[in-house]
C-alpha cells in the first residue's frame, strides 16, 4: 500500500451560465482562479459536477424544475486543464436538459477520460463504482442522491443513483452492495459521495448524522457531503473523515447576505497506510464563474465558522498559514 495519498474534495461546480460565459471569453482555466496549483498538488481530484454538460436537449419540463444548468463542451476542456480525476454525477441537474444531453456528456467524459460516477445510461451503470489510482491505492467511489427521485435510473433508462435518506433497509442495504462491489473490484480505501438534504442548511439534522454513521459503518472510508450550497462541519467517526458537505466550489449563484454561499473551501484529505492522517482546509472565496484563494477578512471569517462547526462535532482545526488543519493523533 501506498506511504501516502493526498485526495482533493470539492463542493459543486457549475459550469452553465455565466460561467460559461466566462469560458468561452478567458478560457478554461478561468473558473479556477490561483487555487490551480493547489488543486494539482493533491494526487486525485474529485468534484461535484452541478451541471450537464452538452451541446443537446431541451429544458426538462416534464414537471416544474426552477434551475436549468447546462454547459458547453469547453467545460470538459476546464475539468482537464483542473485535473479533475472523477465527477460525481448523482444530483438534481445532470438531467436538467433530459437525457438525451446526460448520455452526451458522458459521451464527451469517456472521451476525454474523466471518470463519472452516480449517474449513466441504465441503472448498473449508475450504481457502478469509479476507479482510480494513485501511489499504489486503489481508490473508489460510489455516490448517490436523494435528490429528484423522479430521475432515478431504471434497468432500461438513463438517470441517476437514487436512495432516499433513511435508515431502513431499502437505503442501506444498496450502499453496502456498492461498497462491497467496490471492495470486490480491489479498492483500499471507498469514498462515499452524496448529493443529499435541502439547500442553504448549515447543520445536518439528527436523521442525516445518523445516516453518514451508518455508511461508515457499512464499510466507507470518507463521506463526501454535498447539496446545502454551504459548508458544514466535518466529524471524525471511528477515525474516519465525514464531510457533511462541502458547499459550493465554481457558480454564479446569487449570495445570501447572512450565509455568505460565496464562503466555502477547498478539502484535503492525506491518508498514511490506509490510515487518515491529516485534513486540510483551504478557505477560498467564490466570485462570479470564479473561485481564489481567501485573504484578509475573508479568510478570518471563513476559518473562525469553520472552526465552530467542526468544534461541535469535536474536530479541532488549527490555523496554519493560508489553511484550517486537522491532524491525527
Amino acid at each position: 500500500m501506498a506511504q501516502q495519498v493526498s485526495i482533493a474534495l470539492t463542493g459543486d461546480v457549475m459550469l452553465g451560465r455565466l460561467v460559461a460565459a466566462k469560458l468561452q471569453r478567458f478560457g478554461p482555466l478561468h473558473p479556477w482562479g490561483n487555487v490551480i496549483p493547489h488543486l494539482g498538488a493533491a494526487d486525485l481530484r474529485i468534484i461535484n459536477l452541478e451541471c450537464v454538460i452538452a451541446h443537446s436537449g431541451i429544458p426538462w419540463s416534464r414537471w416544474r424544475k426552477v434551475f436549468h444548468f447546462r454547459a458547453d463542451p469547453l467545460a470538459i476542456e476546464s475539468l482537464k486543464k483542473a485535473g479533475v480525476d472523477c465527477v460525481v454525477l448523482a444530483n438534481n441537474h445532470v438531467l436538467d436538459y433530459e437525457e438525451e444531453a446526460l448520455v452526451e456528456m458522458l459521451g464527451l467524459l469517456e472521451q476525454a477520460g474523466i471518470r463519472y460516477v452516480g449517474a449513466g445510461r441504465n441503472l448498473e451503470e449508475a450504481a457502478r463504482p469509479a476507479m482510480l489510482q494513485a501511489r499504489g491505492l486503489r481508490i473508489a467511489i460510489v455516490a448517490f442522491t436523494d435528490n429528484e427521485p423522479g430521475w432515478a435510473a431504471t434497468a432500461t433508462t438513463p438517470g441517476t443513483n437514487y436512495i432516499p435518506i433513511s435508515l431502513e433497509e431499502t437505503s442501506l442495504k444498496p450502499v453496502r452492495e456498492a461498497i462491497s462491489l467496490a471492495r470486490a473490484a480491489g479498492a483500499n480505501l471507498v469514498i462515499f459521495s452524496i448529493h443529499w438534504g435541502p439547500n442553504m442548511v448549515t447543520r445536518p439534522s439528527t436523521l442525516f448524522r445518523k445516516f453518514a454513521r451508518a455508511v461508515m459503518d457499512a464499510g466507507a472510508d470518507i463521506y463526501h457531503g454535498h447539496s446545502a450550497h454551504i459548508c458544514q462541519g466535518i466529524e471524525i467517526y471511528r477515525g474516519k473523515p465525514i464531510l457533511y458537505d462541502t458547499g459550493n466550489f465554481v457558480d454564479d449563484y446569487a449570495v445570501d447576505p447572512l450565509l455568505r454561499n460565496d464562503r466555502s473551501c477547498l478539502f484535503k484529505l492525506m491518508f498514511e497506510q490506509g490510515k487518515l492522517r491529516r485534513i486540510e482546509l483551504l478557505p477560498v472565496s467564490l466570485s462570479v464563474a470564479q473561485v481564489t484563494l481567501a485573504r484578509g477578512k475573508e479568510f478570518d471569517a471563513i476559518c473562525a465558522r469553520m472552526e465552530m462547526l467542526c468544534a461541535e462535532f469535536g474536530t479541532r482545526l488549527m490555523r496554519r498559514d493560508d489553511r484550517l488543519v486537522w491532524q491525527a493523533d
